[in-house]
């Protein structure tokens, strides 16, 4: 419906990559960082895995290392999987991309978010380097894609920081004369940091 009425649309998806880890359906075995121990994350676009910590990547296995089978998994998704998912359901959409893997410098942040308010793309999907201080009027809806990420965080503050980027980026949405939705994809709608940002 945006869409068709020449409105604008950002959809957060806090996390980089295509597939958040790969994992062997035989065996369980997950492929790991050999430096930080974290899961590698899958980017379809290099085909290979990549340590967000580190930058240690290595390339997709066709065989699980602990078992040899052949069964080897993409789980969970990131701001590239969006990206793709977004251009086979909405063909005619012009979608661009904004997140480390995109960018790489301050010319290609400002090129893509000067493309997007002057209208060359109408959907703009990225992960937090889309939330925080942009005011574009002709946005009226802001999808976040699997609000309950920094929910899972080790860390005490993580309700206060998703809290902060779930209204965050629910503020870029209706800056103009039209009003703004926003819609929060949860499996914790009861989550307190999750029914203040509705709220």
């Amino acid at each position: 419906e945006k869409l068709q009425a020449g409105e604008q649309v950002m959809l957060l998806m806090n996390r980089r990559g295509f597939s958040s880890f790969v994992a062997c359906r035989s065996c369980g075995y997950r492929v790991e960082c050999v430096n930080c121990s974290v899961t590698l994350t899958y980017h379809r676009r290099d085909h290979r895995l990549l340590c967000h910590y580190c930058g240690y990547s290595e390339k997709v296995p066709q065989v699980c290392v602990k078992c040899e089978s052949e069964h080897i998994q993409f789980l969970g998704s990131g701001s590239e999987r969006i990206e793709e998912e977004l251009r086979e359901a909405f063909p005619d959409a012009r979608v661009a991309r904004m997140d480390r893997d995109t960018v790489h410098g301050k010319g290609d942040y400002e090129a893509i978010l000067s493309g997007f308010r002057e209208g060359s793309y109408n959907v703009l999907v990225g992960t937090q380097m889309i939330a925080k201080g942009h005011d574009i009027p002709n946005v009226t809806l802001v999808g976040i894609v699997n609000a309950d990420i920094g929910l899972g965080m080790p860390d005490f503050r993580a309700a206060e920081r998703s809290f902060q980027l779930l209204t965050q980026a629910a503020g870029r949405a209706g800056r103009g004369g039209l009003p703004g939705s926003v819609i929060l994809q949860t499996i914790n709608p009861e989550h307190y940091a999750v029914r203040f940002s509705a709220a």
